[in-house]
Protein backbone atom coordinates (compact mmCIF):
# COMPACT_ATOMS: atom_id res chain seq x y z
CA UNK A 1 0.00 0.00 0.00
CA UNK A 2 1.92 3.12 -0.90
CA UNK A 3 -1.46 5.55 -0.29
CA UNK A 4 -3.62 5.34 3.06
CA UNK A 5 -5.51 7.28 5.18
CA UNK A 6 -5.15 7.26 9.08
CA UNK A 7 -8.36 8.79 10.62
CA UNK A 8 -8.62 9.33 14.31
CA UNK A 9 -6.29 6.53 14.55
CA UNK A 10 -7.36 4.04 12.15
CA UNK A 11 -5.79 2.92 8.94
CA UNK A 12 -7.37 2.68 5.98
CA UNK A 13 -7.22 2.61 1.82
CA UNK A 14 -7.94 5.55 0.41
CA UNK A 15 -11.27 4.57 -1.29
CA UNK A 16 -12.57 3.69 2.30
CA UNK A 17 -11.28 7.17 3.99
CA UNK A 18 -14.69 9.34 4.77
CA UNK A 19 -15.30 11.88 6.97
CA UNK A 20 -19.27 13.54 7.04
CA UNK A 21 -19.71 16.46 5.13
CA UNK A 22 -20.85 18.22 8.59
CA UNK A 23 -17.38 18.68 9.22
CA UNK A 24 -15.36 22.51 9.57
CA UNK A 25 -12.57 21.77 7.58
CA UNK A 26 -14.81 20.93 4.32
CA UNK A 27 -17.75 23.74 5.63
CA UNK A 28 -15.60 26.52 6.44
CA UNK A 29 -11.72 25.57 5.89
CA UNK A 30 -12.06 25.78 9.89
CA UNK A 31 -8.64 23.32 10.39
CA UNK A 32 -5.29 23.49 10.37
CA UNK A 33 -2.55 20.75 9.12
CA UNK A 34 1.66 20.13 8.43
CA UNK A 35 2.89 18.62 5.28
CA UNK A 36 6.00 16.37 6.37
CA UNK A 37 8.50 14.69 3.90
CA UNK A 38 10.66 11.98 4.93
CA UNK A 39 14.41 10.98 4.03
CA UNK A 40 15.77 7.79 4.51
CA UNK A 41 12.05 6.95 5.23
CA UNK A 42 12.09 8.92 8.18
CA UNK A 43 9.62 11.44 8.91
CA UNK A 44 11.88 14.89 8.57
CA UNK A 45 12.05 17.64 11.65
CA UNK A 46 8.67 15.43 12.98
CA UNK A 47 9.22 16.90 16.20
CA UNK A 48 8.95 20.87 15.00
CA UNK A 49 6.03 20.17 12.41
CA UNK A 50 4.19 19.20 15.62
CA UNK A 51 5.12 21.93 18.04
CA UNK A 52 4.05 23.77 14.38
CA UNK A 53 0.70 22.15 14.37
CA UNK A 54 0.19 22.44 18.19
CA UNK A 55 0.52 26.64 17.81
CA UNK A 56 -1.71 26.69 14.97
CA UNK A 57 -4.45 24.92 16.69
CA UNK A 58 -3.81 27.09 19.86
CA UNK A 59 -4.22 30.74 17.83
CA UNK A 60 -7.28 29.42 16.09
CA UNK A 61 -8.96 27.53 19.70
CA UNK A 62 -9.25 23.99 18.25
CA UNK A 63 -8.31 21.74 21.00
CA UNK A 64 -5.41 18.94 20.24
CA UNK A 65 -7.37 15.47 20.81
CA UNK A 66 -4.12 14.22 21.16
CA UNK A 67 -0.54 15.24 22.66
CA UNK A 68 1.81 16.23 20.16
CA UNK A 69 3.90 13.04 21.06
CA UNK A 70 1.31 10.74 20.44
CA UNK A 71 0.23 12.32 17.56
CA UNK A 72 4.16 12.08 15.89
CA UNK A 73 3.79 8.48 16.70
CA UNK A 74 0.32 8.36 14.74
CA UNK A 75 2.30 10.10 11.81
CA UNK A 76 5.29 7.36 12.14
CA UNK A 77 3.05 4.58 12.02
CA UNK A 78 1.48 5.71 9.36
CA UNK A 79 4.59 6.05 7.23
CA UNK A 80 5.85 2.40 8.42
CA UNK A 81 2.17 0.92 7.16
CA UNK A 82 2.99 2.49 3.93
CA UNK A 83 5.99 1.25 3.10
CA UNK A 84 7.05 3.64 0.55
CA UNK A 85 11.02 4.40 -0.20
CA UNK A 86 9.97 7.68 0.36
CA UNK A 87 6.25 9.75 1.41
CA UNK A 88 5.13 12.35 2.39
CA UNK A 89 2.18 13.05 5.03
CA UNK A 90 -0.44 15.50 5.31
CA UNK A 91 -1.70 15.87 9.16
CA UNK A 92 -5.01 17.54 9.73
CA UNK A 93 -6.98 18.58 12.59
CA UNK A 94 -10.31 20.25 12.05
CA UNK A 95 -12.41 21.51 14.53
CA UNK A 96 -14.96 18.18 13.46
CA UNK A 97 -18.55 17.87 12.86
CA UNK A 98 -21.99 19.91 13.91
CA UNK A 99 -25.06 21.50 12.80
CA UNK A 100 -24.88 23.73 9.81
CA UNK A 101 -23.54 27.27 11.72
CA UNK A 102 -20.11 29.26 12.07
CA UNK A 103 -20.40 29.08 15.95
CA UNK A 104 -17.01 26.97 16.95
CA UNK A 105 -18.56 25.74 20.24
CA UNK A 106 -21.09 23.97 17.62
CA UNK A 107 -17.97 21.35 16.79
CA UNK A 108 -17.01 19.48 20.67
CA UNK A 109 -15.02 16.39 18.85
CA UNK A 110 -11.40 17.69 16.44
CA UNK A 111 -11.16 15.19 13.57
CA UNK A 112 -7.28 14.31 13.14
CA UNK A 113 -6.67 12.87 9.82
CA UNK A 114 -3.06 11.58 8.45
CA UNK A 115 -2.93 11.12 4.64
CA UNK A 116 0.30 9.43 3.39
CA UNK A 117 1.54 9.52 -0.35
CA UNK A 118 4.49 8.57 -2.08
CA UNK A 119 6.92 11.10 -2.41
CA UNK A 120 7.41 12.45 -5.77
CA UNK A 121 9.86 15.20 -6.54
CA UNK A 122 9.69 17.84 -8.98
CA UNK A 123 10.96 17.25 -12.29
CA UNK A 124 14.90 17.59 -12.08
CA UNK A 125 14.55 20.40 -15.12
CA UNK A 126 13.17 22.79 -12.93
CA UNK A 127 16.33 22.53 -10.57
CA UNK A 128 18.93 22.47 -13.24
CA UNK A 129 17.29 25.77 -14.94
CA UNK A 130 14.93 27.58 -12.55
CA UNK A 131 11.82 28.33 -12.28
CA UNK A 132 9.40 31.39 -12.93
CA UNK A 133 7.23 33.35 -10.71
CA UNK A 134 4.70 36.45 -10.36
CA UNK A 135 3.97 38.55 -7.85
CA UNK A 136 0.28 39.41 -6.92
CA UNK A 137 -1.81 41.41 -4.28
CA UNK A 138 -3.57 38.90 -2.78
CA UNK A 139 -4.93 37.56 0.61
CA UNK A 140 -3.05 34.65 2.43
CA UNK A 141 -4.63 31.36 4.22
CA UNK A 142 -3.24 32.57 7.59
CA UNK A 143 -3.95 36.10 7.49
CA UNK A 144 -7.44 35.65 10.18
CA UNK A 145 -5.10 33.91 12.41
CA UNK A 146 -1.28 35.12 11.36
CA UNK A 147 1.18 32.38 12.44
CA UNK A 148 -0.86 29.45 11.94
CA UNK A 149 -0.92 26.69 8.98
CA UNK A 150 -4.95 27.02 8.37
CA UNK A 151 -6.59 24.71 5.70
CA UNK A 152 -8.57 27.62 3.93
CA UNK A 153 -6.05 27.85 0.42
CA UNK A 154 -8.72 29.27 -1.87
CA UNK A 155 -7.17 32.51 -1.97
CA UNK A 156 -3.88 31.21 -2.72
CA UNK A 157 -5.68 28.39 -5.02
CA UNK A 158 -7.01 31.03 -7.60
CA UNK A 159 -3.60 33.21 -7.16
CA UNK A 160 -1.53 29.67 -8.45
CA UNK A 161 -4.52 29.81 -11.14
CA UNK A 162 -3.01 32.75 -12.23
CA UNK A 163 0.72 32.04 -12.11
CA UNK A 164 0.08 28.03 -14.24
CA UNK A 165 -1.88 30.62 -16.82
CA UNK A 166 1.26 32.93 -17.13
CA UNK A 167 3.39 29.88 -17.51
CA UNK A 168 4.86 30.54 -13.63
CA UNK A 169 5.15 27.98 -10.80
CA UNK A 170 4.35 30.13 -8.21
CA UNK A 171 3.32 33.38 -6.68
CA UNK A 172 4.87 35.99 -4.26
CA UNK A 173 2.70 37.40 -1.97
CA UNK A 174 2.36 40.96 -1.99
CA UNK A 175 1.19 42.59 1.09
CA UNK A 176 -0.66 45.31 1.90
CA UNK A 177 2.25 47.31 2.69
CA UNK A 178 3.24 46.42 -0.53
CA UNK A 179 6.07 43.91 0.59
CA UNK A 180 6.75 40.75 -0.76
CA UNK A 181 6.26 37.85 2.14
CA UNK A 182 5.92 34.73 1.30
CA UNK A 183 4.99 32.26 -1.78
CA UNK A 184 1.30 30.55 -1.51
CA UNK A 185 2.96 27.37 -0.39
CA UNK A 186 6.91 28.39 0.09
CA UNK A 187 9.12 31.02 1.87
CA UNK A 188 11.12 33.30 -0.10
CA UNK A 189 14.90 33.94 0.02
CA UNK A 190 16.83 36.34 -2.04
CA UNK A 191 20.67 36.50 -2.20
CA UNK A 192 22.52 39.82 -2.19
CA UNK A 193 26.49 39.33 -2.82
CA UNK A 194 27.30 37.00 0.37
CA UNK A 195 23.97 37.61 1.92
CA UNK A 196 20.89 35.53 2.14
CA UNK A 197 18.18 38.40 2.89
CA UNK A 198 14.52 36.82 3.82
CA UNK A 199 11.63 38.22 5.17
CA UNK A 200 11.36 37.93 9.41
CA UNK A 201 8.31 36.95 11.31
CA UNK A 202 7.14 40.27 11.81
CA UNK A 203 6.27 40.52 8.30
CA UNK A 204 3.37 37.90 9.13
CA UNK A 205 5.34 34.99 7.38
CA UNK A 206 4.27 31.52 7.63
CA UNK A 207 7.73 30.79 9.26
CA UNK A 208 8.55 27.61 7.81
CA UNK A 209 10.18 24.60 8.87
CA UNK A 210 12.69 24.22 5.66
CA UNK A 211 13.52 27.85 6.12
CA UNK A 212 14.36 27.49 9.59
CA UNK A 213 17.19 25.01 9.01
CA UNK A 214 18.65 26.73 6.28
CA UNK A 215 18.95 30.24 8.36
CA UNK A 216 20.69 27.71 10.79
CA UNK A 217 22.99 25.82 8.09
CA UNK A 218 23.84 29.22 5.97
CA UNK A 219 27.20 29.81 6.92
CA UNK A 220 28.08 26.51 5.78
CA UNK A 221 27.34 28.09 2.33
CA UNK A 222 28.88 30.59 3.10
CA UNK A 223 26.68 33.11 3.38
CA UNK A 224 25.48 36.01 6.29
CA UNK A 225 21.71 36.14 6.94
CA UNK A 226 19.62 38.93 7.16
CA UNK A 227 15.78 39.12 8.22
CA UNK A 228 14.27 42.02 7.14
CA UNK A 229 11.45 43.59 4.52
CA UNK A 230 11.95 42.89 0.61
CA UNK A 231 10.10 44.12 -1.77
CA UNK A 232 9.13 43.81 -5.54
CA UNK A 233 12.03 46.24 -6.55
CA UNK A 234 14.57 43.84 -4.20
CA UNK A 235 13.30 40.72 -5.57
CA UNK A 236 13.97 42.41 -9.12
CA UNK A 237 17.19 43.73 -8.47
CA UNK A 238 18.55 40.53 -6.42
CA UNK A 239 21.62 38.22 -7.45
CA UNK A 240 19.57 35.01 -6.87
CA UNK A 241 16.30 34.34 -5.85
CA UNK A 242 14.98 31.07 -4.42
CA UNK A 243 11.91 29.37 -2.74
CA UNK A 244 11.98 26.95 -0.15
CA UNK A 245 9.33 23.97 1.07
CA UNK A 246 9.46 20.68 3.08
CA UNK A 247 8.69 18.78 -0.96
CA UNK A 248 10.72 21.81 -2.69
CA UNK A 249 13.66 22.09 -0.61
CA UNK A 250 15.08 24.82 -2.30
CA UNK A 251 14.23 25.27 -5.82
CA UNK A 252 16.03 29.18 -7.41
CA UNK A 253 13.81 31.59 -9.36
CA UNK A 254 15.13 32.51 -12.73
CA UNK A 255 12.40 35.23 -13.89
CA UNK A 256 9.84 36.88 -11.61
CA UNK A 257 6.93 39.15 -13.77
CA UNK A 258 8.77 37.92 -16.45
CA UNK A 259 11.81 39.59 -15.91
CA UNK A 260 15.14 37.61 -15.44
CA UNK A 261 17.27 37.55 -12.26
CA UNK A 262 20.55 37.86 -12.21
CA UNK A 263 22.20 35.90 -14.94
CA UNK A 264 18.55 34.32 -15.41
CA UNK A 265 19.84 31.05 -14.18
CA UNK A 266 20.73 29.31 -10.66
CA UNK A 267 22.80 31.17 -9.28
CA UNK A 268 25.97 29.47 -7.63
CA UNK A 269 24.94 30.42 -3.64
CA UNK A 270 21.63 28.94 -4.17
CA UNK A 271 23.70 25.43 -5.34
CA UNK A 272 25.71 25.87 -2.66
CA UNK A 273 22.95 26.38 -0.02
CA UNK A 274 21.28 23.49 -1.52
CA UNK A 275 24.16 21.27 -1.43
CA UNK A 276 24.60 22.00 2.55
CA UNK A 277 20.75 21.48 3.05
CA UNK A 278 21.39 18.15 1.46
CA UNK A 279 23.99 17.43 3.61
CA UNK A 280 22.70 18.36 6.40
CA UNK A 281 19.41 15.80 5.81
CA UNK A 282 21.96 12.98 5.65
CA UNK A 283 21.76 12.64 1.81
CA UNK A 284 25.18 14.38 0.55
CA UNK A 285 26.22 11.54 -1.37
CA UNK A 286 23.05 11.51 -3.55
CA UNK A 287 22.71 13.22 -6.77
CA UNK A 288 21.56 16.80 -6.23
CA UNK A 289 18.42 17.26 -7.96
CA UNK A 290 19.15 19.21 -10.77
CA UNK A 291 21.23 15.63 -11.98
CA UNK A 292 18.23 13.21 -11.62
Amino acid sequence: MSRLACIDGAILKPEDAKVSVYDRGFLYGDSVFETIRTYGGRAFALDEHMRRLERSALRVAIPMPLDRHSLAVEVERAIHVAGNAESYARVMLSRGSGPLGLDASLATRPLRVVLIEPLKLLPASMYRDGVSVITQRTERAGDAAHGAKVGNYLASVLALRDAKAQGAHEVLIVDVAGRVVEGTTSNVFIVRGATLVTPPEEAGILPGITRAHLLSIAADAGLSVELSPITPADVLAADEVFLTSSLREVLPVVKVDGQPIGAGAPGPRTRALHLAFRRHVGLGSAPPPWEG
